[in-house]
């Protein structure tokens, strides 16, 4: 397994987009969580913290979309400066807001417009996607990147609330901004790896000028993954409440880390294989695998069994994730590549931030337990929706090798 993964980091300036493209995707994960945290803190109002945290989920699940079809049309180099700019203007007057005590409505527009974030893990995939198009490398590449987004997702609001508590309330999302500007720095100027911009003439693509969102496989892949999120979202928060009832708050990390252990786990070895399946069925295993490991939840008794439950579950969530990524790059024509990856995981966003806010409010209903039957409705929906997917995503036809720039790198390295 370990050779597949040399082999794919082994064409020109892989390494270092790859690593470019870490440091930036991990503001995404922090700021919502710092938010909360450095509000919390500063003014002791949690409810308010949420809502201005949840603000800017929702702008950027809005603006991610459009900013990836702005870099789909103008390239990645003319358009992430100018949006991570904005949003690190905003989040630089959002924490000087609430350091002195302005106006609750000036927390809300800085938030939003800290929003304009570009989608790094969208940026990434095309990136990775223009190198190995055509490749089983590609595979294993969006198996690496879903790990890679297990990582920030653990790392990520677990150092972004150590900050704002052990430093000072504003240094999570501080930091979060910081390293928005230096990956951005990074990632930029490395030209060779970035996909060029694809001019198709409008009777060559269907729906030229339109958004990838009226693609159905788009819609249907993109749903997919909010019910994937949902199922995270719930597991987030009903750790936490089930370790607090239990006595033990610091347990919830261990249950977390299970649930991200497994999935990372599961996508190594998966992106180690070449697929035999057709992925359209592949998505129908994986959703039947997520629903069925989501009941066992509904009857966790104590920590340790719940770790082991969300380890096993984890297993389902990476290898989905994968196979939804390779449909979507099969789905939508080149030129809207970098945008109809990036709806994907917007779904996957809105998908957490669903789950979370309606499984808090059965946990403080009806208990911790409770919570999961979120997990498992969202399960349910996943199988669902992949039924119904198979036929339309069976029937779409490839979007073909995204054209390659006179001079640019190939697989191998060449121009």
């Amino acid at each position: 397994m370990a050779n597949v993964y040399r082999e794919l980091f082994r064409a020109p300036g892989t390494v270092a987009f790859s690593a470019a493209g870490f440091v930036a995707r991990m503001t995404m994960p922090m700021t919502g969580i710092g938010i909360i945290t450095m509000l919390g803190l500063l003014r002791g109002d949690y409810a308010l913290a949420g809502a201005v945290s949840a603000a800017f989920t929702l702008s950027t699940a809005l603006c991610g979309p459009r900013i990836s079809r702005w870099v789909d049309r103008a390239g990645q180099h003319r358009v992430l400066w100018p949006a991570a700019g904005l949003s690190l203007l905003a989040l630089g007057a959002l924490l000087l807001c609430a350091r002195y005590e302005a106006p609750v409505w000036s927390l809300f527009v800085c938030a939003v417009l800290a929003g304009a974030l570009p989608n790094m893990a969208a940026m990434v995939r095309a990136r990775w996607t223009h190198i190995h198009q055509g490749s089983p490398r590609l595979h294993t590449a969006y198996a690496w990147e879903s790990v890679v987004d297990e990582l920030t997702f653990v790392i990520g609001p677990a150092l972004a609330v150590a900050l704002s508590t052990v430093l000072f309330p504003e240094a999570g999302p501080l930091a979060a901004a910081v390293l928005l500007a230096l990956g951005i720095a990074l990632f930029v100027p490395q030209k060779a790896t970035e996909p060029p911009v694809v001019r198709a003439e409008p009777q060559a693509v269907a729906g030229a000028g339109r958004s990838v969102i009226r693609n159905p496989s788009v819609r249907l892949l993109a749903s997919v993954l909010v019910a994937g999120g949902a199922i995270v979202g719930t597991v987030d928060v009903v750790s936490v409440a089930f370790a607090e009832e239990r006595g033990t708050p610091a347990g919830a990390g261990v249950v977390l880390s299970a649930y991200a252990v497994g999935s990372a786990l599961a996508g190594l070895v998966f992106g180690a294989r070449t697929p035999r399946l057709p992925l359209p069925r592949l998505l129908v295993i994986g959703a039947a695998g997520t629903a069925c490991t989501t009941l066992p939840l509904l009857w966790a008794d104590g920590l340790p069994g719940l770790a082991a439950l969300v380890f096993v579950s984890g297993l389902f969530f990476a290898p989905t994730m994968i196979v939804v990524m390779g449909l979507v790059e099969r789905s939508v024509p080149a030129p809207q590549l970098t945008e109809g990856m990036t709806w994907a995981i917007t779904g996957l966003s809105v998908g957490v931030a669903l789950g979370a806010a309606v499984s808090g409010n059965l946990v403080d209903r009806f208990g911790p337990a409770s919570g999961f039957v979120v997990a498992v409705v969202a399960g349910a929906f996943a199988l669902l929706l992949s039924l119904t997917a198979r036929g339309p995503l069976t029937r779409t036809p490839a979007a073909g090798p995204a054209p390659v720039a006179a001079g640019a790198p190939t697989a191998d390295g060449r121009g």
